[in-house]
């Protein structure tokens, strides 16, 4: 299967992020002719205010970004996972943080809500509340892609092993980490830990990243890019640099095979006591 993560630099202009998506997967299809193409977290909207927030969220199924990524996947004949987008939550005036993904239909096949909230204080002193505009979802969710079982999860949630072993257990061989990773920590951390998670989960992780700067409020805040994909040994075995584009590999099904067998950690787990 061939896989290409798209590489943004999104905004808190819908209308503009929603045409480049369109227009990166376009040539995507165009050079790559892949099967499965993976936007970044947030790709329709990023930074602004909350009553921005709230006039770019979508009510699922349906609005602009839903429709778009529905109508891409049919119209090529591939799967589109979605990255994230802006959810309304009727009653609410939060918002998830929502992955979905389409088969090559165009047909929804998946709906993951982010469950880890970003709220730290970076290296930088920039303080980040990602809970004061997001809801979490508390759902782990995986889907089928033409026999291979693809995990979900979003950015934050790299940080925190269970959830990837949870996603193995119910039988992920690939987790999708769409993200806006921040500079500050993505020099640092980006690529180990997702080299680790996909060590000890023996999954393909496939984490196409935010780049470059976008306003919150009175800030401007910078995503580290590098998007890749590590194989379940760890390896990079795709990458892309800064700036905004895409890049491709193929995920091989034995390599996934022959590392369980090598290593068959799932079937060395044992329950420690309390």
């Amino acid at each position: 299967m061939k896989v290409t993560l798209i590489q943004m630099n999104s905004v808190s202009d819908k209308a503009a992020n929603l045409a480049a998506a369109g227009a990166l997967i376009e040539q995507a299809v165009r050079d790559e002719r892949p099967d499965w193409i993976c936007l970044p977290e947030v790709f329709d909207f990023i930074g602004g205010n909350r009553a921005d927030k709230a006039a770019a969220a979508e009510t699922l199924p349906g609005g602009p970004a839903y429709s778009l990524c529905s109508e891409l996947a049919r119209r090529h004949g591939v799967f589109i996972h979605a990255g994230s987008i802006l959810e309304k939550i009727p009653g609410e005036d939060r918002f998830h943080n929502t992955t979905l993904a389409f088969d090559r239909r165009g047909e929804e096949v998946a709906r993951y809500r982010k469950i880890h909230m970003f709220d730290i204080t970076a290296p930088d002193g920039a303080q980040y509340r990602e809970s004061a505009a997001f809801k979490p979802g508390d759902a782990v969710v995986t889907y089928d892609c033409e026999g291979l079982t693809i995990g979900c999860a979003i950015c934050y949630d790299l940080r925190f092993p269970y959830l990837f072993q949870k996603l193995a257990e119910k039988g992920a061989q690939i987790v999708a980490l769409p993200s806006a990773f921040t500079m500050v920590t993505g020099k640092d951390h980006w690529e180990v830990l997702l080299r680790a998670r996909a060590i000890e989960s023996q999954t393909y992780v496939i984490a196409p990243n935010q780049t470059g700067a976008h306003k919150a409020g009175h800030e401007t805040r910078v995503s580290y890019g590098h998007s890749l994909v590590a194989d379940p040994w760890g390896h990079v075995v795709a990458r892309a640099s800064d700036g905004v584009g895409f890049v491709s590999t193929r995920i091989d099904p034995e390599r996934i095979r022959r590392v369980r067998a090598m290593i068959p950690v799932a079937s060395h787990k044992v329950t420690l006591p309390a």
